[in-house]
Order: structure tokens, then C-alpha cells, then sequence
């Protein structure tokens, strides 16, 4: 293996604890905030529709808003496994646990990418090369029949019944839309979609081009440095990169509250700060959302992964790399390091810009999942609780002036 790995000489020992701190697998897409807003978005846009009653049945009641943070969720469940004694369980809805528990014996955590039974965790991101301009069909690394963009294909083929519900992932109904609840989130953000791969001199190099190169893992190895400003803001001097998305950028749309402030209490703030986000975003239409005419749902994450992926490519153009070396944890090789912004050419500082185009993504998110759950589920026959919606009602209509011209997606053929 050392013929594999980067050398290391000279390096501190301070450098090496936080690459070890930064060396961790894939995390969380958004946080729990963050999926919830995308849920409760499509939750507001799908209200008093058949698909709505049909979610609702379903789940046992769960709203998409809660539906979205499950598969996350259940990662808790990795270290003892799903019939640990105590291991917590979605006792109040046992259909929807039994399928659950199903999905996660059936994907298990795993390290080995050649397993037969691939880890949940791999459904989560695609790990497309940013380096140079490149969509989802341009190249090979970073892409498995296992990534995001092919489990949103097999959620939906599962939804339309052109996938038998007793396949091998134990995919049910029930659980394709828990999963798409999720799964529609993570695309959304920059660096569940593209990673930066470095050489042995640790330079960015794009491996679809014959360069060899490891990957940062969507910047998850990668610790930000903060500017002053950034770090009093969010009261730390560095992150992951990765968490930095996540966490902080969709925190920066949301208040603050004293840290005094007893938590239940904070916690009701922020429920409530969070439902007037929610009502803002699902009341007014983002632009650019809509998928091509031409485009099949199934075919929606690769339409979704190629509008994101100039994002994810400009969340690393705005930071500058140093330290980057190799780092192996398990079986796993990858580049670790640090990176800082870089001086703003257009004046908007990364945590700013992040924030900003986060709030943006969401927004998209929110709509998009519910327009592809009811084009999957909307020829689904009422039940009596959505007697009476129209065919006009699925979708509601704006309640308040968009704040934009929406500009749709030009109709152009899925390559």
C-alpha cells in the first residue's frame, strides 16, 4: 500500500489529527433542517390532493416532512444492527418499520465496494470529477449503479410499477417515497454530486482525462479554514467542507437564537422560524425548476445531478487547496486536507454565496419533489380523505407573487 499512498514527510502532528478529524466516509446530505424544509415544501404543494392522501396512507400518517430525514435516520442503526436490543424502531407505524428494517438488512453498511449487497450509504451521492465543465454521461468516475442518480431511476420505476415491489433491495412503495423524500434533498446539494480529485503533488486533476487522482469524498476530507468573520458567525474557526453545506449554509437562512435560551424553547422558535421559511418558499415558484418536456421521471435525478453539478464545480473554484495528501482509512484511499476561499472576485464571500445558493436549492428541491411524486403516483385512485380534489388542485397554486420571472428549463433532449 505504501506504493499507493502520498508521502507524508514533514507533515505536523497537528496536521495529521485534523486530517484524521476530516477523514471520515461519506455524511449526512443536509441536515436535519434542510431535508425537512424540502419535505414540508412538497408537503405545502401536494395539500389536499389525492397524492397527498395517498403519501399519508402509505406511511401511517408520516408526512414527507418527516419521511425526509428516515434514511438518515437509520444509519443509526449501522454499529449494533437493526434487532440490537433497545436499537430504537418506528414502533407507532409498524408496516412502515418492518420495510424499513427490510431496506436496511437488505443494503448493510459495508466498505466493500464490491459487495454483492451494496451499503445504503453509497445511495446517497454520485461523486462526479468538477475539475473541468462535465455532466453525469461525460465520463465513468464517481459513478456506480449504486449512486443517487441511479437509485432516484429505481425508487421511481418502483413507484410506477415497472419495478416489482419484492426486488432484491426491498424497495417497497412505501419505501421508494420515504426514500425519494430524502434522496431529492441530497442531489440538491453541490457535494452530494461532485467531488475534487487530487494527483500526488496534491493538485486538482480531472480523472475522466487519463489523470489518476483521489477524491475528496464530496468534501468530506477536506477541513475549511474560516474567515474571521465566517467564524464568528457560526462561533468555529473550521469545518468539513462537506458539513459546511450541510449544516451551516442552510443555518444561515434560518435565526439565531441565544445559546442561553432554554432548548425546548429554541426548539419551538426554530420549528416555527423554519414553517415560515417553508410557507415563503412553497408559495413562490423558483425559477429554472422544471424538468424538459421530453424528460421521463425516471431519467429526472441525471436532468437534476447536470444542473448542479456547475455548483459543485464552483464550490471548490472559490477555494484555494494546501496540505492535500493521501490519507487511508480501512480499505479506503483518499485525499485529505484543508482549503480557505479565495479573495471574491465578485464581492460575495463563500459563506454568503453558499447561503444564498443553498436557500436557492432547496427552494428547486421542494417543487421538484413534488412534482415527481405526482407524476409517479397522480393516476393513483383518490382515497376518501382527498374526495373531491380536482386534477387542478394536485399541484396548489401560487398564494403569493413570485419574487422573479420563472424561466423555464429549456426542452432539450436527456443525453
Amino acid at each position: 500500500m505504501n506504493d499507493i499512498l502520498f508521502s507524508l514527510t514533514g507533515r505536523t502532528l497537528a496536521f495529521l489529527f485534523l486530517v484524521l478529524v476530516a477523514a471520515t466516509p461519506h455524511a449526512h446530505a443536509y441536515g436535519p433542517d434542510g431535508h425537512k424544509i424540502v419535505g414540508a415544501i412538497a408537503d405545502e404543494r401536494l395539500a389536499h390532493s389525492p397524492v397527498a392522501a395517498k403519501i399519508r396512507a402509505m406511511l401511517q400518517g408520516y408526512t414527507l416532512e418527516k419521511a425526509a430525514t428516515i434514511p438518515d435516520d437509520i444509519k443509526g442503526w449501522d454499529k449494533k444492527g437493526v434487532d440490537a436490543p433497545g436499537i430504537f424502531r418506528y414502533t407507532s407505524r409498524p408496516l412502515v418499520d418492518a420495510q424499513l428494517a427490510a431496506f436496511w438488512r437488505a443494503n448493510p453498511p459495508t466498505h466493500d465496494h464490491k459487495s454483492p449487497m451494496p451499503s445504503h450509504h453509497w445511495f446517497h451521492y454520485t461523486d462526479v470529477p468538477v475539475l473541468n465543465p462535465e455532466k453525469y454521461r461525460d465520463g465513468k468516475t464517481g459513478r456506480d449503479q449504486w449512486d443517487i442518480v441511479h437509485m432516484i431511476r429505481y425508487c421511481v420505476r418502483v413507484l410506477k410499477g415497472e419495478e416489482p415491489e419484492e426486488n432484491a433491495r426491498k424497495i417497497t412503495k412505501p419505501i421508494a417515497v420515504i426514500l425519494l423524500a430524502h434522496y431529492v434533498g441530497d442531489i440538491h446539494q453541490p457535494l452530494h454530486a461532485g467531488a475534487e480529485y487530487f494527483d500526488r503533488a496534491g493538485q486538482p486533476v480531472d480523472p475522466d482525462k487519463g489523470t489518476p487522482g483521489l477524491e475528496d469524498q464530496g468534501g468530506n476530507t477536506i477541513m475549511l479554514k474560516h474567515t474571521a468573520a465566517t467564524a464568528a458567525k457560526i462561533g468555529k474557526n473550521q469545518t468539513k467542507l462537506h458539513g459546511f453545506w450541510d449544516n451551516q449554509s442552510v443555518a444561515a437562512n434560518l435565526p439565531t437564537f441565544p445559546k442561553e435560551m432554554p432548548k425546548p424553547e429554541r426548539r419551538t422558535k426554530m420549528d416555527a422560524a423554519r414553517k415560515v421559511l417553508v410557507q415563503q418558499l412553497a408559495t413562490t415558484e423558483p425559477s429554472a425548476w422544471r424538468p424538459p418536456a421530453n424528460a421521463k421521471p425516471e431519467d429526472y435525478g441525471e436532468v437534476w445531478v447536470d444542473d448542479i453539478l456547475p455548483i459543485a464545480r464552483e464550490a471548490h473554484e472559490r477555494l484555494q487547496f494546501s496540505g492535500v495528501a493521501a490519507k487511508q482509512q480501512d480499505a479506503e484511499v483518499f485525499a485529505a486536507g484543508f482549503a480557505q476561499e479565495k479573495p471574491p472576485r465578485d464581492g460575495v464571500h463563500y459563506d454568503e454565496w453558499a447561503a444564498k445558493t443553498v436557500r436557492e436549492e432547496l427552494h428547486k428541491a421542494g417543487w421538484r419533489l413534488a412534482d415527481l411524486l405526482e407524476k409517479c403516483m397522480g393516476n393513483e385512485k383518490a382515497t376518501p380523505a382527498a374526495a373531491g380534489a380536482t386534477p387542478e388542485s394536485l399541484l396548489r397554486p401560487a398564494t403569493m407573487p413570485t419574487t422573479s420571472p420563472v424561466v423555464p428549463a429549456p426542452a432539450v433532449p436527456v443525453p
